[in-house]
C-alpha cells in the first residue's frame, strides 16, 4: 500500500496552479504547505482529502521524466471534470476521456501532461 507519492515540479506556482485545479473535480485541495522559510529551502505542497495529504508537489526541478500517475475518481463524470479542469489549467491532452478496453471493459480514464510533461490520469473502474 503507498502512503504517499511527490513529484518535483520545474515551475513551482505553475505546478501548483496545474494540480489544485486538475485534482479539485476529484475532491482534493490542500491539506498542508511547507514554506522554504520553515524547512530551509524547501517548497511542499500535500494535496489530498479526507483531512489526509497523499499527493506531493515540491520544489527543486522537474525530476519525473516518464513518470506517470493516477488519481481515482468515483465517478466517470469527475473524470471528465478531472480532464476539462486539467485542460483549462493548462495542461496538454494525452488522452481525452474514455473506455480503455484494453485494462479492462470499466475502464473509464482521461490523461493530461502537467506542465513538467508528467502523465497525470484519473480513472473510475466502475461500470457507468
Amino acid at each position: 500500500m503507498i502512503d504517499h507519492i511527490g513529484i518535483g515540479a520545474g515551475d513551482f506556482e505553475a505546478s501548483r496552479r496545474f494540480y489544485e485545479a486538475a485534482l479539485a473535480p476529484l475532491g482534493m485541495t490542500v491539506m498542508m504547505e511547507i514554506t522554504p522559510e520553515m524547512s530551509g529551502g524547501y517548497h511542499g505542497l500535500g494535496l489530498g482529502k479526507d483531512g489526509k495529504p497523499f499527493f506531493w508537489l515540491s520544489s527543486g526541478g522537474a525530476r519525473g521524466s516518464g513518470m506517470h500517475v493516477a488519481f481515482a475518481a468515483a465517478t466517470r463524470a469527475e473524470v471528465d471534470a478531472f480532464y476539462a479542469a486539467a485542460m483549462a489549467a493548462g495542461g496538454r491532452d494525452n488522452g481525452a476521456p474514455g473506455i480503455r478496453a484494453h485494462y479492462h471493459p470499466n475502464y473509464y480514464g482521461a490523461f493530461v501532461l502537467d506542465p513538467d510533461g508528467i502523465n497525470v490520469e484519473a480513472v473510475c473502474h466502475k461500470p457507468e
